[in-house]
């Protein structure tokens, strides 16, 4: 499954927020890239569920996951963490802590 398709599984349309939102901030094609992953695993961490359902507590889910279980570096885990706080408050528009500063 593609990034694109998880989170158009999720909710409808949540691809082109996420593009808008980042062409928005006129980060570079990487950044897009990035970004994209890392919300699609997280959609895909919580069984394709819709992200306005989703909490403080699932973001802290799936970092600890990715940090205890998946064991990635830092930087790994510093990209998936702006990843989750961009599309929180940038896509979403909902604040959340940053649980990778807990």
């Amino acid at each position: 499954m593609e990034m694109t398709e998880t989170l158009e599984q999720s909710r409808p349309g949540l691809t082109n927020q996420v593009q808008a939102a980042i062409r928005d901030r006129e980060l570079n094609q990487r950044a897009e890239q990035t970004y994209l992953h890392w919300i699609s695993r997280f959609v895909l961490f919580h069984n394709l569920k819709d992200p306005d359902t989703l909490g403080e507590s699932d973001q802290s889910a799936f970092l600890d996951y990715l940090r205890n279980h998946m064991l990635l570096s830092r930087a790994r885990l510093n990209q998936a963490s702006q990843a989750l706080a961009f599309f929180y408050q940038d896509v979403l528009g909902k604040s959340l802590a940053d649980p990778a500063a807990a």
